[in-house]
């Protein structure tokens, strides 16, 4: 098969699946990985695709099914977030400080609290999370506020930052919209909230990614960390050993 049929058939492969993976590729062609790489960069350049690790999306996929505003996706994939939650929960001790961004997986994560009866101290500046906690006497909740952004249904901004200036915090737990291995960068979609996140990561002693393990295949827009920046992710399911190897090789723990 030549070179253009090869990358004729990728580009039929994503219009089906939307993604493609570099060992199915190299299977199916009968080549080496080494080779399929090289046209997925080739393709990439022509902007006919979306390089990930191990693989590719089509270059319009940010994430399937995901937006900026919050309210749109508080009731989707309930199960994975409780999974998630249920998880997160474990890594938080009685007289924590933690902070809890504007995440609708961290909505789930709140409740998972309550239901523990932790006696911890909770900063955020998601509405959605400062309700939940109007319903317990165990935890000690700071809302940050400043500017409402609607969208996230919750503050951000530069008043925002400055109330959040003095807080350390023991552990702070941050959604995800994409988690780019290949280049190494943790992504989000507004750049408000993308700073707040960056700023929430530098000022805690460990960072957990919550996050449903399909975002390791998108990217958005604005970055905020690194997976050097963080001490683990939490996912939902079982990791691929593809997927696994590379958080290794960062130092990132999997929970």
């Amino acid at each position: 098969m030549f070179v253009e049929e090869r990358h004729q058939e990728i580009l039929r492969l994503l219009e089906e699946n939307e993604k493609v993976k570099v060992k199915d590729l190299s299977k199916r062609f009968e080549v080496t990985e080494d080779c399929i790489r090289k046209d997925l960069a080739s393709m990439e350049v022509k902007n006919l695709l979306k390089r990930t690790y191990g693989g590719a999306v089509r270059p319009d996929t940010l994430h399937p099914g995901h937006n900026n505003i919050v309210s749109t996706r508080k009731d989707k994939n309930i199960k994975e977030k409780q999974q998630i939650a249920k998880k997160a929960v474990e890594l938080i001790c009685n007289g924590d400080m933690i902070f809890l961004d504007t995440s609708t997986t961290n909505i789930e994560l709140a409740k998972e609290i309550i239901k523990r009866e932790l006696q911890i101290t909770v900063v955020s500046c998601m509405l959605d999370i400062a309700e939940l906690f109007t319903t317990t006497k165990n935890v000690n909740f700071i809302l940050l506020g400043g500017q409402f952004n609607r969208s996230q249904n919750g503050f951000l901004g530069e008043l925002t930052r400055q109330m959040m200036e003095n807080f350390r915090f023991d552990i702070c737990f941050m959604g995800v919209v994409g988690a780019d291995l290949f280049n190494n960068v943790i992504t989000t979609y507004v750049p408000e909230d993308g700073i707040m996140k960056r700023d929430a990561v530098q000022k805690s002693s460990q960072c957990y990614l919550v996050m449903e393990s399909n975002k390791f295949d998108f990217k958005a827009n604005y970055v905020y960390a690194t997976f050097n920046d963080i001490e683990g992710v939490i996912c939902e399911r079982e990791l691929s050993e593809e997927i696994k190897k590379k958080l290794e090789e960062y130092q990132t723990k999997i929970i």
